[in-house]
């Protein structure tokens, strides 16, 4: 009987294109959880050429691969080089996190439309001279 091998999943060997990578970091970024996007992201770097994406990133190779392992806790601003240096933006939209109902969409938006606005707005209107 012939003993099987297994090797060990790595998604770096199946990010092979443009659409592969962005579909594969917009899933890790739906999840919540900041770690499981930072470890996508090393997955993709590792897809590419962690050299070059160093050079473009003002960054080195080692750092890189630091901030991106399993134990990594990259800085915003190492996230934006990275992204920038592998050609991808970074986005936000307005909607549910995780977790949180609709309750905390109407806070915030209270919140932007209270406090200070309303007052610079007083302070400048010919009603609150009179």
């Amino acid at each position: 009987m012939k003993k099987e091998s297994f090797t060990a999943f790595d998604a770096a060997d199946y990010l092979k294109t443009e659409e592969d990578i962005a579909a594969y970091l917009v899933a890790a970024s739906e999840d919540g959880d900041p770690k499981v996007l930072v470890s996508a992201m090393g997955d993709v770097i590792r897809a590419r050429n962690v050299s070059q994406i160093a050079r473009d990133a003002g960054l080195t190779r080692e750092g890189i691969y630091k901030a991106f392992s399993p134990e990594g806790n990259p800085s915003f601003s190492t996230v934006v080089k990275v992204a920038r240096a592998l050609d991808l933006g970074l986005s936000f939209r307005a909607g549910r996190a995780k977790g949180k109902g609709p309750a905390t969409a109407r806070r915030a938006k209270k919140a932007v439309g209270s406090g200070a606005t309303r007052r610079s707005a007083s302070k400048t209107s010919p009603r609150a001279k009179a």
